[in-house]
């Protein structure tokens, strides 16, 4: 068995993900010392209320981050709509208004590839539920720094073709439901993460 302690989690979800981060953020103790950053495609102009919403469902604080706001455990950071958004090398959020990334603005690979130089080996990469392959080559990149990587069993993937596109290039360590993950992730001690 491996023991790994992890400074953030980095996840990225698009169609049917809400679902699954509906299982994962309500399942994470009031001690999780790590910081969650989320990546969820949604329309650029669309109503900013998915921070409020997850929060209500979670123990920790859920917010759409500002520029420059330092990157903390135990806080759960979620891209604002129309904006990429990734991790500088001293961990602060940073927000772009770049080209859209495999048609997604906010895109999961820019956020898991920036996250991956910066944490390298104390990364977690999560892929959740999605309509094309955003997420995949990121997975790559944080495996490839030395991160650990779950993909959503895309049997239980209200849409499968992310978590597909990921595991068809290798990129999973691990293929996991939502539940499977909730209980990975809660069950594990607040400091030093073990991963099988």
């Amino acid at each position: 068995m491996e023991t790994r302690a992890f400074d953030a989690v980095a996840i990225g979800a698009s169609a049917g993900g809400i679902d699954a981060l509906n299982v994962l953020l309500p399942a994470l103790p009031a001690s999780f010392g790590i910081a969650v950053l989320i990546v969820t495609h949604v329309p650029p102009h669309s109503p900013s209320c998915l921070a409020e919403t997850l929060g209500y469902r979670c123990v920790l604080s859920v917010t759409e981050p500002d520029a420059g706001e330092p990157v903390l455990p135990g806080r759960v950071y979620l891209a604002p709509p129309g904006y990429h958004m990734l991790v500088d090398d001293d961990r602060t959020i940073a927000l772009s208004i770049d080209s859209s990334v495999r048609y997604s603005r906010p895109s999961i690979d820019v956020l898991f590839e920036s996250a991956a130089h910066v944490y390298r080996e104390r990364l977690l990469g999560i892929l959740l539920s999605g309509a094309n392959d955003d997420g995949a080559h990121g997975l790559e990149v944080i495996r490839a720094m030395g991160g650990f990587t779950w993909v959503q069993d895309p049997e239980t993937a209200v849409s499968s073709q992310m978590p597909r596109a990921a595991i068809a290039r290798g990129a999973a360590d691990e293929v996991l439901s939502p539940t499977q993950m909730a209980r990975r992730l809660a069950g594990l001690p607040p400091h030093t993460r073990t991963m099988t």
